[in-house]
């Protein structure tokens, strides 16, 4: 069926109003006398009210895509796909909503593609660095330890008490770098698995904070590729240091569980004050760019009593299992 496009509904309705209007002054008994009969004037007044009716109708119905199209690029963001607007009918408006929604799914596209490259390179330069500070500041370091070590072995109080305060802030800071590095470079997930990875960030967290850590992992993950463990080891790292830094929690629970073979599911509650309406920050923009990387969704809301859940929820594909 070939539709009618906007111009000739508005363009035929409006003639078929005036010809009705030419026909009725032609052939039936309705004429226009001056000065204007109250009849008359009645007549007119009533065929300009149903022409404007028709005419806004028509423009009701027809612009009505339009305005959905409006509010949906004033709120559209690229770190939340699958917004598109309904197609309905044919004509210009419907083509406009058609051409719009491919515009989104390829914005989507090149902003997930863009996402994958900086974050791939920022984990590349995250990994550089990391070894640079265990090859070089580490070693160095710890040649300074043994240094002091011998030294103060060999001096006399109270020198020697001097040398041994040294020594200590001297391991405190190389315990500090050894920690630094495996923030920046979770090695234990290369060597033990995803598991043993949070389970290990949990209790680092637990002991530099000070708050509780709840740890409830399933011990029959479905198998997932490195790309996939590391977006779920640095969301719940970021979830962790969100909780730390800006809920005012007490108490965090991270969970890891399998949704039989179709999904690995993440979950980071704290009893903070809440997310309520702020403003997401690059933190959790952050988190939301490494879902689209994996194609896994990210939802943050409200946690019960109090506080907030960060749910991560992956895709296992059947590549992956």
């Amino acid at each position: 069926m070939t539709s009618v496009s906007l111009y000739w509904r508005i363009f035929g309705l409006n003639a078929v109003v005036l010809g009705t209007a030419t026909a009725l002054l032609l052939w039936a008994p309705v004429t226009v006398s001056v000065p204007v009969l109250l009849t008359e004037a009645v007549i007119l007044v009533a065929g300009l009210a149903v022409m404007l009716v028709a005419n806004a109708a028509l423009l009701r119905i027809g612009l009505a895509p339009l305005d959905r199209v409006t509010r949906l690029m004033t709120t559209v963001d690229l770190l939340r796909p699958g917004q598109r607007l309904p197609v309905r009918g044919g004509g210009e408006v419907a083509e406009l909503v058609r051409t719009f929604n491919a515009m989104l799914e390829r914005l989507e596209g090149e902003r997930a593609a863009s996402s994958a490259r900086a974050l791939l390179a920022q984990e590349s330069e995250r990994r550089r660095i990391a070894q640079e500070l265990h090859d070089e500041v580490g070693q160095s370091m710890t040649a300074v330890l043994l240094a002091l070590k011998r030294a103060a072995d060999e001096a006399s109080d109270p020198l020697g008490g001097e040398l041994r305060q040294v020594q200590e802030i001297t391991r405190e800071s190389l315990d500090e770098v050894r920690r630094l590095v495996r923030r920046l470079r979770p090695g234990v997930l290369d060597d033990l698995g995803l598991v043993s990875a949070v389970t290990s960030l949990a209790t680092e967290f637990a002991t530099h904070t000070g708050l509780r850590v709840l740890r409830r992992f399933d011990t029959d993950l479905p198998a997932l590729d490195q790309e996939t463990e590391l977006v779920i080891y640095r969301v719940a790292q970021e979830g962790l240091t969100n909780a730390a830094r800006h809920a005012g929690a007490h108490s965090v629970e991270v969970s890891l569980r399998g949704d039989g073979d179709a999904a690995v599911v993440l979950e980071v509650s704290d009893d903070g004050r809440g997310i309520g309406a702020a403003r997401e920050g690059a933190g959790i923009r952050g988190m939301r760019e490494r879902a689209l990387l994996v194609g896994a969704t990210l939802d943050i809301v409200p946690a019960e009593p109090a506080g907030t859940r960060i749910r991560l929820t992956v895709p296992v594909s059947r590549k992956q299992s």
